[in-house]
């Protein structure tokens, strides 16, 4: 074991003087934190930090280890009983698995033995891809598993000949599949649907599967929308997050506590939507991050001890940053990793009475004391319809009030996803402020943490209050003396993407440049190749054959970027995944291809092995290097 200081870091990662700003290359060498756990000792927490070498086209994982109560981290090479196995039974006779499972015959040489060459693959159902994969016929399933001195002498398959997956896919882990605290049940989550019904529904459920009889139960049967991560109290009361409504995926997210006897919803009177939660040690209260004013914060909420009340919901920690993730808590202390826009994420500690937190790991230090940060403001504007609106302004390094700024108009994903304090290796807010360009960020309808009607105004409204909401802040921020409101762009992802796409045909000569990341172009088409059927039913109202369905037509038809390309005039970069089967190849072509028959400036760049996101380091450079690019021609 070694002693690993910030100062070795730094001097590993780059040598600057304190005067330059961030680079591409110095933002994907960053070191990235990982939190694995609190040891055993209640001590102790474990991390990892990856590292990725540019000159070596190399990534490497190390492990260290910190004291809770402050000090220097140590590499370590195993962590072997440091931490808890919640993969093993309390009692230590079985553990639980997951693994792929073969349970249909998808490819052509499965049904055609005599053609073992082909590469057909055959389908009479829908979901046929999902996020950035084929349906292959193989299904995750939960393994039971026994142990003799520790190895597995005898594996069950919990789920025999289901087409379900446990944990979901794509981003589902252990925390799909859990003990009891008696060892005598497996919890587990999957949607207990199929082909079409799955493509159309959300309707996941958290079932129990008992060992001694082989006999499963659903838990969460008649609650029709998501019902995802179980977890026991130390009471022995199983908690879990629920949404209601089925096809929406963006619901208000609950806390549910099945006390054996009833289900309370210990977060229905609250005016937010849950991100996480864990239990309390003492298994008395629940502590929950949740998106709130812009930012992520911790929060916490008595179980009610007579299982009826609805407790109050208390809000711990406040201040311009995200509780990106909770780790756990040892007495009044949670572990937490927290980020901000001008920060990756590193871990801290949260005093639960006082809210108070401290910096434990320091795993970037050395960067940012050798470049100089932008300043980040928080403005409230008054949006078209009088409602408060919330934009984030991120300032250049060494910025001067009396010289003019390009600046960018950023456009946010999902479309309900929050805009808070977070730290992309992608869209990077501080990585753009260091080129030279002011961006604005807007909290605009459709962003959890500002109340659940706020939350909820997007859906199929999507070319409505929000664009709205966009133009509104841009041109604000456009009155200050500091921008130069000849030069703004609009950039975007996802949702975003859709917006730079919508706003391209109806912007009025308010932009210059335009970037869109895997938008949506055309919702016909996009209705017809994406995979998750759920989303565009909920979101526009309906298939666009359904000419009766009001709010499905004004969906295709006003806000649907397509019909008015005809207004396109301004340059326009185009970027899209191969793998993308959410906002599939399909948008990013039919763009780039009107962009360019209109004769208008554009550039399509085009990653064949990138999903939704850009996940390999060079290509990420890539990226990076062409965005600006883009802009420094255009803007």
């Amino acid at each position: 074991m070694k002693i690993i200081t910030t100062l070795t870091f730094g001097i590993l990662l780059i040598t600057a003087s304190a005067q330059q700003t961030m680079t591409p290359e110095m933002l994907i060498q960053m070191g990235k934190v990982n939190t694995n756990g609190i040891t055993k000792d209640g001590k102790s927490v474990i991390y990892t930090v990856r590292r990725y070498n540019v000159a070596e086209d190399k990534a490497v994982v190390k492990k260290y280890i910190i004291p809770i109560a402050g000090g220097s981290a140590v590499e370590i090479d195993k962590t072997d009983d440091m931490l808890l196995n919640d993969r093993i039974s309390p009692d230590g006779k079985h553990s639980i698995s997951s693994n792929d499972i073969k349970v249909k015959n998808i490819y052509g040489k499965d049904v055609y033995p005599q053609f073992g060459k082909s590469d057909v693959m055959i389908y009479d159902n829908l979901d046929y891809r999902h996020w950035d994969t084929w349906e292959d016929g193989a299904f995750g399933h939960v393994f039971l598993n026994t142990l003799k001195d520790k190895k597995i002498t005898d594996s069950i398959d919990i789920m025999p000949n289901e087409p379900y997956d446990c944990p979901q896919k794509p981003s589902g882990g252990d925390e799909d599949f859990i003990w009891s605290p008696d060892g005598k049940q497996i919890i587990y989550v999957t949607k207990k649907k199929f082909g079409k019904d799955y493509a159309l529904s959300t309707n996941t459920d958290i079932f129990s599967y008992n060992i001694e009889t082989a006999k499963t139960i659903n838990l969460t049967a008649g609650m029709e929308g998501y019902d995802i991560k179980p977890s026991y109290s130390s009471k022995g009361y199983l908690g879990f997050l629920s949404m209601k409504t089925d096809g929406y995926e963006a619901d208000k997210n609950d806390i549910i506590v099945d006390n054996g006897k009833a289900k309370l919803n210990i977060t229905k009177d609250w005016d937010g939507t849950v991100d996480d939660f864990i239990w309390s040690a003492d298994g008395t209260k629940i502590f929950f991050t949740a998106a709130s004013d812009g930012t992520v914060q911790l929060f916490s909420v008595d179980y009610p001890v007579d299982g009826k009340k609805i407790p109050e919901v208390k809000q711990i920690t406040k201040g311009d940053f995200d509780i990106h993730r909770m780790v756990g808590q040892v007495g009044n202390t949670m572990i937490v990793e927290r980020t901000d826009m001008n920060h990756a994420a590193e871990i801290y500690t949260v005093d639960l009475t006082a809210g108070l937190m401290k910096q434990l790991t320091h795993v970037n230090d050395a960067v940012y004391n050798s470049i100089v940060l932008g300043k980040i403001e928080k403005r409230y504007l008054t949006a078209t319809d009088g409602q408060q609106l919330l934009v984030w302004v991120i300032y250049p390094p060494n910025f001067d009030a009396s010289k003019k700024y390009p600046t960018l108009l950023y456009c946010q994903g999902g479309p309900q996803s929050p805009l808070t304090q977070f730290y992309s290796y992608r869209w990077n807010f501080q990585l753009m402020a260091a080129n030279g360009y002011i961006v604005v960020a807007p909290n605009r309808r459709g962003m959890p943490g500002h109340g659940v009607k706020w939350n909820e105004q997007i859906s199929r409204d999507y070319g409505g209050q929000n664009m709205k909401d966009y133009l509104i802040s841009i041109d604000e921020l456009s009155k200050e003396p500091f921008v130069d409101k000849t030069r703004l762009g609009c950039v975007g992802a996802s949702y975003g993407g859709y917006s730079v796409y919508f706003l391209a045909g109806m912007h009025e000569k308010r932009f210059k440049t335009f970037i869109a990341h895997d938008g949506i172009f055309d919702w016909r088409s996009m209705y017809g190749t994406t995979e998750e059927v759920w989303f565009v039913n909920q979101d526009l109202g309906g298939a666009y054959w359904d000419k009766d369905n009001v709010a499905a037509q004004k969906s295709y038809n006003q806000f649907n970027p397509v019909n008015f390309v005809k207004k396109w005039d301004t340059p326009i970069l185009i970027i899209q995944g191969g793998k993308d089967y959410r906002v599939p190849i399909e948008q990013g072509l039919g763009a780039f291809q009107a962009a360019q028959l209109q004769g208008i400036k554009s550039k399509l760049l085009y990653f064949p092995n990138e999903n939704h996101w850009v996940l390999k380091d060079q290509n990420g450079l890539v990226w990076q290097h062409e965005f600006y690019k883009w802009l420094k021609e255009t803007l």
